[in-house]
């Protein structure tokens, strides 16, 4: 690490990373498979709209309006929502070595994430995730997505953060590849122990 540049902010995907996917293909597949619905069906219902979601546009029920209940259903919305929250599974041991890099380093967080309000808040919540973040750069909040360069900008002023006092971590390829265009110094995330060592890189270590 150049010690000129120090990193003095870590801006993190969620899902991925700290939590499961809120919402992802796997999600979806079993939410067909238990709800009896056509799965082909449903999952272009979902593509057509769920960017429109994402970005803050549409209630999560307004999204469920046009993917699952724009007919008669035998199953509830509760029930199916109640299906949804419960997709989001904690990643412990990431989110714990985290907290504890920030206390350790007097770090800032921030999250930057691509996810619906509801689910967003649910997460924040269930998960307690603002013990780690200060900032949540939710792209329901911003109306900004992923890839979207200006979403990382907004991030690092945010967070009165240089490009080169950041470090972006990510589990998809393409999202780290944009943040780095920007001068972020990035990570693609593909699990903890990988992490852990490319950050050991640039100075950032502690035992958990």
């Amino acid at each position: 690490m150049n010690p000129s540049s120090p990193i003095t902010t870590l801006l993190l995907d969620i899902g991925g990373v700290l939590l499961t996917n809120g919402w992802g293909r796997y999600s979806r597949r079993q939410a067909a498979e238990k709800f009896t619905l056509d799965y082909d069906e449903f999952n272009e219902r979902h593509h057509l709209t769920f960017d429109t979601y994402e970005e803050g546009k549409l209630t999560l029920d307004q999204y469920l309006d046009r993917v699952v209940f724009y007919t008669k259903r035998r199953f509830s919305r509760e029930e199916f929502k109640s299906f949804m929250y419960n997709q989001s599974q904690p990643f412990q041991e990431t989110i714990d070595f985290f907290l504890a890099l920030k206390k350790h380093y007097a770090l800032r967080f921030a999250a930057v994430s691509n996810e619906g309000r509801e689910l967003t808040v649910y997460r924040i919540r269930q998960f307690k995730l603002q013990r780690l973040f200060s900032a949540f750069v939710s792209s329901c909040f911003v109306h900004l997505r992923k890839p979207d360069g200006d979403i990382y900008r907004l991030a690092l002023d945010l967070t009165a953060t240089l490009p080169e006092k950041a470090l972006y971590i990510d589990d998809r390829t393409m999202f780290v590849e944009e943040a780095a265009k920007l001068g972020v110094r990035s990570i693609h995330h593909q699990g903890l122990q990988s992490t852990r060592k490319e950050l050991a890189s640039f100075g950032l270590s502690v035992e958990t």
